[in-house]
């Protein structure tokens, strides 16, 4: 029974569980993000608003992600677009998404 364990101890320890998996294709994210950069990111036709948002919130990204609904349509945005805005925002703010160093390829 006890080298039963030493052996799967062993293994464990040899096989690095409990480890961070390591990433080959590790994904280039953006230094730097601000209003143009997040919207750009989000991608989906978002960043034809960019220069609007960019003046209504003074460029600050921290306003743009405190952003709500009824202000992003006084602005003019679409509710499709509205809705994009808000949920990668949200993502953003809890850091389970950043915009990418260059935009996706779509095939």
């Amino acid at each position: 029974m006890a080298l039963a364990f030493a052996s799967h101890a062993r293994r464990l320890l040899l096989s690095g569980a409990g480890a961070p998996a390591r990433s080959f294709h590790a994904q280039p994210y953006q230094a730097k993000v601000g209003v143009v950069e997040f919207l750009n990111g989000v991608g989906k036709g978002v960043e034809t608003h960019a220069a609007k948002l960019e003046e209504a919130v003074g460029g600050d990204l921290q306003r743009l992600l405190e952003a709500r609904t009824l202000r992003l349509k006084k602005l003019g945005i679409p509710c499709k677009h509205r809705k994009l805005i808000l949920s990668f925002a949200h993502k953003y703010r809890l850091g389970l998404w950043k915009p990418r160093a260059e935009p996706r390829k779509v095939e």
